[in-house]
């Protein structure tokens, strides 16, 4: 298993899409299926953008400030992420708005991972060694074992990104 944080979140991103794609294979009455899928996708999302905020983003802006506005990016589009995940956390599978909002949700990740996978990724790997990449991933797959599964858990994400952006 690479330890490459790059190479570890790529492998989160094709697993968050697999569950977009299960979301939408379900079918317009689905409520069950879908409110299964979701609370799958709640639980990768808060994962992963945890390992982000707290380890990958933090670091590449202290090694590579000149990456820093698309980092304050990122932060954002997290933040619009995690308030979708919260009111999706918080609602049935039935209700009028669920497959709207989670259409929204999926609709933001898939540009967020695609900025990230063709711009802000390749910058980071030219200018980071494999060394470098490899102690963030391991940071990473240790932050992982403590990571919040659900927007309900507390965390130190949101005083994180209080910090970053203020």
């Amino acid at each position: 298993m690479s330890t490459d944080a790059i190479v570890l979140l790529r492998e989160d991103h094709r697993a968050i899409r697999k569950l977009f794609r299960d979301f939408e294979k379900a079918g317009h009455d689905a409520h069950a299926t879908k409110g299964k899928v979701v609370d799958k996708i709640i639980k990768a999302l808060t994962v992963h953008t945890y390992l982000e905020n707290e380890c990958m983003y933090p670091e590449v802006r202290k090694l590579l400030p000149d990456l820093e506005d698309d980092i304050l990016e990122s932060y954002e589009e997290h933040h619009v992420a995690d308030v979708l995940v919260s009111e999706l956390a918080a609602m049935k599978p039935d209700d009028e708005h669920f497959t709207a909002k989670t259409t929204v949700l999926i609709e933001n990740v898939d540009h967020h991972i695609d900025e990230e996978e063709q711009e802000w990724f390749p910058k980071v790997r030219e200018q980071l060694g494999r060394k470098q990449l490899q102690d963030i991933g391991a940071r990473m797959l240790e932050l992982r074992k403590k990571a919040p599964t659900s927007p309900a858990q507390p965390s130190a994400l949101k005083k994180t990104v209080d910090a970053v952006i203020s």
